[in-house]
């Protein structure tokens, strides 16, 4: 195979076809190199990215590579002048000894222990599937060691039919929601795959071509900023649990647990209720613990089974929205339509004289606020978008860190601070999704006040009922004030983003686990064979940082396993 070369910072005005995005991509890097397309060879594209710091200068950068059919004393010459030419040696993801092939998620299994002599007791268990526990299972069942994963929640197509229903009205079923269920609460949210990860292990890489193996559009693997939609991402997991079950892994739907089994320090199985009452025992020397954020009553018992665990701080306020045409012109500087750009986005941070931070999370153009609860009696929001982000609506939480300053140094406290926040916001609107808006919130107006403005929309951008109330009733009153201050502050970053009409929802809080549970180097905790994994257990942030971590995890069991 020839050498592949990587070229650097070639920009292109918009309007861009993305139909026609390769070709004309093509077209500059050929033009810059002075060489003919033809000679580029195999040809794609590395990386895409928006450059719209100059609203009257709008460009797109991008980074492709290319095979070059040419001479290679041509292309050399061409390197010596343009040091945005380089070799391209990409990251290849290895599962310890194993290779995963460039052309998809597959190895070779001959080199491994294959299913055939194991034992029941041998095969791996996986508490989640979100997506830390299903990059997991996934990447144990491609060597071959077809894992049990065990799901509180339901399959993908009932636990959307019953989160439609509790939408509409519905009762809440507080096993199958939008926390728990197949694909976690990950596939209720923007889908957003970015992370703050700085990745050499070629996970990230795995995880995004892994994604579009499945059904993503493949745009995932060059964006900068790429976005499944959560459309998209449920039809993926389904793909991907059908694959699984097909290499020999095992999913158990409707099934919790209720504690490890263990001899001493060590891990001998656990105990598991399915929905009808029906307990039973599964023997295993390896559990993977990714249960998600919102576990509360997992953490309690684990907790109860001697495992050490840590109280850690989280982040909690409320959900904002704006017209996404306001966000555009604010980023843009002109309508989007006219350049084919995508919903615009923003990042927002600050601290606020008391030194809080308070930053937006989540960030949704194009989406929905939508009700995420998980428990009878209590209340949170949380943000979703699809493929095509095509709400008129922007929003995204404007969330203050709070830490045991605010909650206390109890093992549980910050969980109890969550809970007693959406106690709150639930009683607030007897259930529905406590609304306000921002100007209405900062004085302090009764929940009797209906603003005229609101009650004229009917095209609110909520997933779920949802009822004008006094949300300044629900945080403490240092968090209202820190949330104030900072929202003048995004307004001088965004003008209108704290227009007094842009409306709020609460309580946010599901925004990281409020526990960590603690791992040692061979990432198991305490009780040998118990591995604590992902954003639940206070190791990940996200859809992408989950999934890496599951991965990471699964390394280490690899390598115990074939040792």
């Amino acid at each position: 195979m020839n050498e592949i070369y990587k070229i650097d910072n070639i920009k292109i005005k918009p309007p861009v076809d993305r139909n026609k995005e390769k070709e004309i991509v093509a077209a500059a890097v050929a033009k810059k190199l002075k060489v003919s397309i033809e000679q580029l060879g195999d040809f794609f594209i590395v990386r895409r990215s928006l450059d719209a710091r100059k609203k009257n200068d709008i460009v797109w950068i991008y980074s492709t590579a290319f095979e070059f059919k040419g001479n290679k004393s041509e292309i050399e010459k061409v390197m010596r002048r343009n040091k945005e030419i380089s070799v391209y040696s990409p990251v290849k993801y290895k599962l310890v000894s194993v290779n995963l092939t460039e052309s998809g998620p597959f190895v070779d299994r001959k080199s491994l222990r294959t299913t055939a002599s194991h034992s029941e007791s041998e095969r791996p268990v996986v508490v989640g599937s979100g997506p830390a526990g299903l990059f997991c299972a996934y990447s144990l069942s491609l060597v071959g060691y077809c894992p049990i994963i065990v799901e509180r929640g339901d399959s993908m197509e009932e636990r959307i039919r019953k989160v439609d229903s509790f939408f509409a009205g519905g009762e809440l079923d507080m096993n199958s929601n939008i926390q728990f269920g197949e694909g976690g609460a990950g596939t209720f949210s923007d889908g957003k795959l970015f992370s703050h990860l700085h990745d050499k292990s070629g996970r990230t890489e795995f995880i995004l071509k892994t994604f579009v193996e499945y059904g993503a559009d493949p745009d995932i693997l060059y964006d900068n900023k790429p976005h499944i939609g959560t459309d998209v991402l449920r039809k993926v997991i389904v793909n991907m649990r059908h694959a699984m079950e097909e290499m020999g892994a095992e999913f158990r739907f409707k099934t919790t647990f209720i504690e490890p089994l263990k001899k001493g320090d060590t891990l001998t199985g656990a105990r598991f209720i399915d929905r009808n009452g029906k307990v039973t025992e599964q023997e295993c020397s390896i559990l993977v613990f990714a249960p998600g954020h919102s576990a509360r009553d997992t953490f309690l018992k684990i907790h109860d089974a001697g495992l050490d665990m840590a109280s850690k701080p989280f982040a909690a306020g409320f959900r904002i929205m704006h017209s996404q045409s306001l966000i555009d012109m604010s980023q843009y500087g002109q309508e989007r339509n006219f350049l084919n750009l995508p919903p615009a986005d923003y990042k927002l941070t600050g601290h606020t004289a008391s030194g809080r931070a308070v930053y937006s999370f989540c960030m949704c153009p194009g989406g929905y606020v939508v009700n995420a609860s998980s428990e009878k009696g209590h209340l949170a929001v949380n943000g979703m978008s699809n493929r095509d982000r095509a709400s008129a609506f922007a929003n995204s939480a404007i969330v203050a860190g709070v830490s045991s300053e605010d909650f206390g140094d109890g093992l549980f406290d910050g969980m109890y601070f969550q809970q007693m926040l959406e106690r709150k916001a639930y009683e607030l609107a007897d259930g529905k999704i406590p609304v306000e808006c921002y100007g209405d919130y900062c004085e302090k107006k009764t929940a009797d006040f209906v603003s005229s403005s609101l009650t004229a929309r009917c095209d609110m951008p909520i997933k779920g009922l949802f009822e004008y109330s006094d949300l300044h009733s629900i945080l403490p009153e240092t968090l209202n004030n820190d949330i104030i201050e900072a929202m003048a502050y995004f307004g001088r970053k965004i003008q209108g983003f704290d227009d007094p009409e842009a409306l709020l929802a609460g309580v946010e809080t599901r925004t990281s686990s409020p526990i960590r549970i603690i791992r040692g180097e061979d990432l198991q905790s305490n009780l040998k064979g118990f591995y604590p994994c992902g954003e639940g257990a206070g190791y990940a942030g996200g859809i992408t940082s989950a999934a890496a971590d599951g991965l990471k995890v699964a390394e280490m069991i690899v390598q115990k396993l074939i040792d």
